[in-house]
């Protein structure tokens, strides 16, 4: 059997992508010629934004900001708008899962989970229109008996760069557009080169929800020349970013000479912390081998990618685990048999089998998988769902960010050995704590340095704030926070007299 995407494309209908600058869809000198993860194949091209055309595009973003009326609009017309959009993402669900999963090889079976689903995408566009005519500033009385009233505001930041990733354009192009369209701004998204058909839809349906000229522009392309054109373009009033450190660290360096704002989540190696008072082991060892293999194959921010387990408990969690492992299912994306995706390229291949031959040197005991998968699947980019046990903190798979199907399982002997692990990274954007005692779940969540806390399960909702401490990111998206984070803070002083002196 020979692996083969074409016929989705063709069903799909699947066009050449186009920029989309101040209203105006057009070509760009250069192109990006797409291959599919699970099978090689080309799947079609998108236009590469040159420097020049990353300047247009902030440019028009920029005019529709200072000349334009979205920033200005009555609340009641923003929120007919997103509103509007979010019922055109539900009624064209198929088509841009479809989509996706031409993108990067998220399999249609995985497009009800939050990462990768267009509903929760389509809440979050609703949740943050909620907001609009909610969120104001506040009437402070006089301090201390003075004669003046002071009053805040809150106006949008101006000009934002939305840059997406590849493993989760749906609901991360929600968390960035909703809270910045929702405050008044003007964007220009730049979605990953693996992950721009889906985008693309995304950003025609926002014109057909009725978002005016230059409000929306689309800039496609690799880092290198769009991503740093737009990061260090003078016009750019903050950026959203999600995705690598070293990405992160450049924007903060570029951000710094015109003080641009910047929102980073830059991944984890988020702990689950399964002790032996679990209220089911082996259902901790599914939802952590189930976030590390199903769908994104361990391709997310915020899997939980190192399992600390009591040391009694940890031979039942990793047969639970490895259990698991032996029922993930690859293929066609479209398949609705298949429960995996591929790595999303060769170089991230390369890369996962690196650290399991690195995780083997340092003497961590592979239980399972460990290979690339051969015959049928030899053209895509598959790895067997893989688990290591007995490893210890200081390995190399337990601290760095894999972003593969790898699940290192390091055993604790008490509560203290497994809060002290679970800390003892440089990452610290999620956690599970897994256990009966509600007194240990709140102790250990609040002593934990991470930005989430799940409790015998892990769950993003749309109103949540979501983001990491430490080089996790800054910043949170999700709920009012974010919101917050598209705006600027403006005090008035208003003198209590009968005439304005």
């Amino acid at each position: 059997m020979t692996l083969t995407v074409q016929p989705h494309r063709e069903t799909l209908g699947l066009k050449d992508g186009r920029l989309l600058i101040g209203g105006e869809f057009r070509e760009a000198d250069e192109s990006w010629t797409h291959h599919h993860p699970a099978t090689g194949e080309e799947i079609g091209s998108f236009a590469v934004a040159s420097a020049k055309d990353v300047d247009a595009a902030v440019q028009a973003a920029r005019k529709a900001f200072d000349e334009g009326t979205w920033g200005k609009s009555k609340a009641g017309e923003r929120i007919r708008i997103l509103r509007r959009y979010s019922d055109l993402l539900r009624e064209h669900e198929e088509e841009l899962r479809g989509l996706q999963a031409l993108d990067n090889g998220v399999p249609l079976s995985f497009g009800q989970i939050y990462a990768t689903s267009v509903g929760i995408a389509a809440d979050i566009f609703d949740h943050h229109a909620g907001w609009i005519d909610k969120v104001g500033g506040q009437t402070l009385p006089p301090y201390q008996g003075g004669d003046h009233l002071a009053m805040t505001f809150r106006e949008p930041v101006g000009v934002v760069a939305a840059i997406l990733p590849w493993n989760a354009p749906f609901v991360l192009f929600a968390q960035k557009l909703a809270p910045a369209l929702a405050a008044g701004c003007t964007v220009v998204v730049k979605p990953s080169e693996y992950a721009s058909f889906c985008v693309i839809r995304m950003v025609e349906l926002l014109i057909e929800a009725g978002l005016p000229e230059g409000v929306i522009n689309l800039v496609t392309g690799p880092g290198d020349p769009t991503g740093e054109a737009l990061i260090t373009h003078p016009g750019v009033d903050k950026i959203s970013f999600t995705g690598s450190r070293a990405i992160g660290r450049r924007i903060v360096e570029a951000s710094a000479g015109t003080m641009k704002r910047v929102s980073l989540e830059l991944g984890g190696k988020s702990p689950a912390l399964v002790f032996a008072d679990a209220p089911n082991v082996g259902l901790a060892a599914m939802t952590c081998m189930g976030m590390v293999t199903m769908g994104l194959s361990g391709q997310a921010c915020v899997a939980h990618t190192r399992a600390l387990v009591a040391r009694e408990v940890q031979d039942e969690f990793v047969n639970m685990a490895t259990m698991l492992a032996s029922a993930v299912t690859f293929g066609d994306p479209f398949d609705p048999a298949v429960l995996a995706s591929p790595l999303i390229n060769a170089k991230q291949l390369d890369r996962v089998l690196g650290y399991i031959e690195k995780g083997q040197e340092d003497g961590a005991r592979l239980v399972t998988g460990g290979t690339r998968l051969d015959g049928d699947y030899a053209s895509g980019n598959f790895v067997a769902p893989t688990i290591f046990a007995d490893a210890t903190n200081d390995m190399t798979i337990a601290r760095d960010e894999i972003f593969g199907p790898v699940l290192t399982v390091v055993p604790f002997d008490d509560e203290e050995e497994a809060i002290r692990l679970a800390n003892d990274t440089e990452y610290g954007l999620g956690a599970g704590v897994y256990t009966n005692d509600v007194r240990r779940a709140f102790r250990v969540s609040k002593r934990l340095r991470v930005g989430m806390v799940g409790i015998n399960g892990f769950q993003l909702e749309p109103h949540v704030p979501f983001g990491g401490y430490k080089q996790s990111g800054l910043g949170r998206e999700g709920g009012q926070s974010a919101y917050e984070a598209y705006t600027e803070l403006k005090t008035v002083m208003m003198p209590l007299t009968d005439e304005l002196m």
